[in-house]
C-alpha cells in the first residue's frame, strides 16, 4: 500500500469520527461550549502522544505512524474548528468562555500528550 493510501485510509475513519462527536454532543449536552471538538483534539492528542512515544521506542513502523497519525489524528484533530470557535466565541464578546476554551484546550491537549507517551512507555 503506498504512503498516500495509508494517509487517505487513516483519515477516513478519523474525519467521520471527529464529525460524529461533534454531532454527538450537541445532541445530548446542548451547550454553547463546543465539547465534540474539544473531545475529537484532546483523543487525538492523548493517541498521538501514544504513537509518537511507540514509534520512538520502535513499536510502530513508519507505515503505522503513516496510518494512524498522519491519517487518522490528523483528520480527528482540527485546529481550524478550534480557532473557528474561539473566534467566533470572541466576535460575540463572549471572552471568558473563548479564554477557557482556550486554555482547556491547550492543557488538555499538552497533558493529554504526555499521558499518551507515558501510557506508551509503561506499556513497552
Amino acid at each position: 500500500m503506498t504512503d498516500w493510501l495509508l494517509v487517505l485510509v487513516g483519515g477516513l475513519v478519523g474525519a467521520p469520527l471527529r464529525y460524529l462527536l461533534g454531532v454527538d454532543a450537541k445532541f445530548r449536552l446542548h451547550t454553547a461550549f463546543p465539547w465534540g471538538t474539544f473531545a475529537a483534539n484532546a483523543g487525538a492528542a492523548l493517541f498521538l502522544g501514544y504513537i509518537s512515544e511507540a514509534v520512538t521506542e520502535g513499536d510502530l513502523g513508519p507505515r503505522l505512524q503513516l496510518l494512524l497519525a498522519t491519517g487518522f489524528c490528523g483528520a480527528l484533530s482540527t485546529w481550524s474548528t478550534f480557532s473557528y470557535e474561539l473566534l467566533t466565541f470572541a466576535s460575540a464578546r463572549r471572552t471568558a468562555l473563548a479564554a477557557g476554551y482556550l486554555a482547556l484546550t491547550v492543557a488538555a491537549g499538552v497533558g493529554l500528550s504526555f499521558a499518551g507517551a507515558a501510557l506508551a512507555d509503561a506499556v513497552h
